[in-house]
């Protein structure tokens, strides 16, 4: 059997690392990855069973050496600064990380005129300011970003559509809504509340969680059923077209604190932090994924509660071990 050779950018990020366990419980498939740096723990239970690349896809020569070298069938571009409050801090870092990548992927496999298969993720938060008529979130929505990172997303979404229609390229573009697990940054909210209450339960801070705003209402899928629609729509997508990645429900994110909390024996307090709000915010943000479901079979299985659980866990072992050493 002929083995398909599939490249991942951002390999030792949190959903790039769940990617690669993804694709390496397959046997279809050899996996390959681009790194910055040999500090990865995401991936260090793993690194035996891949081909590391070490570099920055911000430069073109080191990206187009690569997509040389390996000529992937698949190509998962994952790298890049996925923080919406640091894009408001650091626009520019922001768009030149996501937008520069991104095209140099691109023009690479033009270049080399590789057959590859290249999945480019936006995101939900490309279509922005959305009046409560337009939800669900479908396809066709307008765009209207809120944040310096939107507009990155939409320049990579663009692109990728531009590289389809000028050079051929086997182009498919997904918008994933919030997915969240274990190895998720601290800055995103779910991530943050877990942390803060593992650090109280092992008395590192006072008993207080610190918040932001709790009333937002947020479409949220485990990190292991988005990378399994990454797999999916390199497979099964029509390149050239766009799909939403989504669970198409909302949770208040009061009830995801609420039910965090509830996992904890500790006496805790909840404050909110005027630095934890951002300049603009959407009161509900819920997607459509009807199109992707249609096209592919996907739908999401992981129940919030058991990702949730699973976030707090590992928050716990990750901080015991820093502890203990």
């Amino acid at each position: 059997m002929n083995l398909l050779r599939a490249l991942i950018t951002g390999t030792a990020g949190f959903a790039g690392s769940h990617l690669v366990e993804y694709l390496l419980s397959r046997d279809d498939v050899e996996v390959s990855g681009i790194v910055r740096t040999n500090n990865m723990p995401n991936i260090d239970h793993l690194r035996s069973r891949l081909r590391l690349f070490y570099g920055d896809v911000a430069d073109f020569e080191f990206v187009k050496s690569v997509i040389g070298d390996l000529r992937p069938d698949l190509i998962f571009h994952l790298a890049g600064q996925a923080d919406v409050a640091l894009s408001w801090k650091h626009p520019a870092l922001t768009i030149n990380s996501n937008v520069i990548g991104q095209l140099n992927i691109l023009e690479s496999v033009a270049q080399y005129a590789v057959d590859a298969r290249v999945l480019v993720i936006g995101s939900g938060d490309e279509y922005g300011l959305i009046l409560p008529s337009e939800l669900p979130i479908k396809e066709t929505n307008q765009l209207r970003p809120y944040s310096p990172y939107a507009v990155s997303k939409i320049a990579q979404d663009m692109l990728g559509y531009q590289y389809f229609v000028s050079h051929k390229l086997l182009v498919v573009r997904v918008r994933p809504f919030n997915h969240i697990g274990p190895r998720q940054s601290d800055a995103f909210v779910t991530s943050s509340f877990a942390r803060q209450i593992a650090e109280i339960e092992l008395g590192l801070r006072e008993p207080i969680v610190k918040v932001g705003n709790l009333d937002a209402r947020r479409d949220f899928t485990d990190v292991r059923d988005m990378v399994r629609a990454y797999w999916l729509a390199l497979l099964r997508g029509e390149p050239g077209e766009v799909y939403n990645l989504a669970s198409g429900q909302t949770w208040c994110i009061v009830d995801i604190l609420h039910s965090l909390l509830a996992k904890s024996h500790a006496p805790i307090r909840v404050e909110q932090d005027p630095y934890r709000l951002r300049p603009s915010d959407v009161p509900v943000i819920v997607g459509d994924y009807s199109k992707f479901a249609a096209r592919t079979g996907w739908n999401p299985h992981i129940p919030l509660e058991e990702t949730l659980s699973e976030i707090l866990d590992y928050w716990r072992d990750v901080l015991s071990q820093r502890q203990s050493s």
